[in-house]
C-alpha cells in the first residue's frame, strides 16, 4: 500500500513539473487548456496567487510533519521559484531593482535559512 502511494505521489510530482514546463514552452495553448483566455490578467494573477498560498502552506506542513531539517531542504529547493521569478522579470522588460531586490533577496533568504536549518 505504501509503495502504491509513493508511486502515485511521484507520478503526480512529475506531472506537475511537466505541466509547468508546458506553461513555459507553450503558454498560449496551456492557458487555453487551463480554461481561461490567454489575455485574462485577473485569471492569470489568481493562478499565481493560489500557487503562492499553496507554497506557504506546503512549507508549514513540511515543518510540522517532518521537522527543521526537512524544512531547510524544502526552503533550499523552493529558492528555484524566486530565482525563476527574477529571470522572468529580467527577460520581460522588468526592473532590475525588482528582480534582484525582491526576487533575488527572497531566494537568498530561502537558501540562507535553509542552510542554517540543515546544518544546525
Amino acid at each position: 500500500m505504501h509503495v502504491t502511494g509513493l508511486v502515485v505521489a511521484i507520478v503526480a510530482c512529475a506531472l506537475c513539473v511537466l505541466l509547468g514546463i508546458r506553461f513555459l514552452l507553450a503558454p498560449r495553448q496551456a492557458t487555453l487548456d487551463y480554461g481561461v483566455a490567454e489575455d485574462n490578467v485577473r485569471a492569470l494573477t489568481a493562478i499565481t496567487g493560489v500557487r503562492e498560498i499553496s507554497t506557504g502552506l506546503l512549507i508549514l506542513v513540511v515543518w510540522l510533519a517532518a521537522g527543521r531539517t526537512a524544512l531547510g531542504w524544502v526552503l533550499i529547493a523552493l529558492a528555484f521559484t524566486p530565482i525563476s521569478d527574477a529571470v522572468i522579470v529580467l527577460t520581460n522588460g522588468g526592473k532590475r531593482a525588482t528582480a534582484f531586490g525582491i526576487h533575488g533577496l527572497t531566494a537568498a533568504v530561502y537558501v540562507g535559512a535553509g542552510v542554517v536549518l540543515v546544518v544546525a
